[in-house]
């Protein structure tokens, strides 16, 4: 019986590894491995606050179970924040998440062919520009995006001339410590910030060749707006890449708020198509 425990190795599950340490500060991530030998398909998780806030153990947490039932590797990742960091450091640790998996694919049993990163709201954000800006190292099979901003211009326009639409208590909070369009570089919506905003909207950057998204957004979301989502996937067809979408009628902002029984198809629909996509 003992051979037997120890030839069928138990789930893995580490918390707070170590996956950068860019100028000596270490960057951490939590992981899952199924049971077996593998290889398994893997999901880098990417959490969601405004850029200055939510953690790899909180915001992500709904996307746990049903990717370790569907036999999924997952990884979820925290990254550099505001307010003493800003983009172009949180993209670095995006890339080096994706980077680590690929190198320790073999330590995690990971089909490195088969690797989605999933992110949601600020996380959506970064997944939707690392599979826009892909270079070999860090390109993935596919990217699920969880009501991230693609067009951050016109996000920005529209919270500033329709305040009513948005909660702007919780998009000025993160504003005032340094996140939302602040991580960006951006202090006004003159010319020069707009050009900011557009110069890292994902949606400027679609292009032939590009791993497929799916793009999963709730109708009522009062921090991105819901017609964020068809726009990429627009953008996307017109370049013949892959986008589906999955629409929460009535869904905020936040899976975590999608509690009506009527709100929970994006769960199996999540898994269905990432097994088609990543041919499982």
């Amino acid at each position: 019986m003992a051979c037997a425990r120890v030839a069928s190795a138990a789930p893995l599950d580490q918390k707070d590894v170590e996956y950068a340490r860019p100028g000596g500060k270490p960057v951490l991530l939590d992981l899952h491995v199924p049971d077996g030998a593998g290889p398994f398909p893997a999901a880098i998780l990417v959490h969601g606050g405004g850029f200055d806030g939510g953690s790899k153990s909180t915001n992500c947490r709904p996307l746990f179970e049903p990717l370790a039932n569907a036999g999924f590797a997952w990884f979820s990742i925290d990254y550099r924040m505001a307010p003493e960091f800003r983009f172009p450091e949180a993209n670095e640790d995006m890339n080096s998440a994706i980077q680590w998996v690929k190198a320790n694919a073999a330590t995690y049993h990971v089909d490195v062919s088969r690797i989605a990163i999933i992110g949601e709201s600020a996380g959506g954000f970064l997944v939707n520009y690392a599979g826009t800006h892909e270079t070999p190292a860090t390109r993935v099979a596919a990217v699920v995006d969880f009501y991230g901003p693609v067009d951050y211009g016109k996000l920005a326009l529209q919270r500033r001339d329709h305040p009513e639409l948005f909660n702007m208590k919780s998009i000025s909070a993160h504003l005032a410590n340094g996140g939302s369009t602040g991580f960006f570089g951006v202090e006004q919506l003159d010319a020069e910030g707009l050009a900011k905003l557009r110069a890292i909207s994902p949606i400027f950057a679609v292009h032939k060749g590009m791993a497929p998204f799916l793009c999963i957004h709730g109708t009522k979301d009062d921090q991105v707006s819901y017609d964020q989502s068809p726009a990429m996937c627009e953008a996307m067809h017109k370049v013949g890449a892959g986008c589906e979408l999955i629409t929460i009628d009535g869904g905020g902002h936040g899976m975590s708020g999608w509690r009506e029984p009527e709100m929970q198809h994006w769960r199996p629909e999540m898994i269905a198509w990432l097994r088609k996509t990543l041919n499982m």
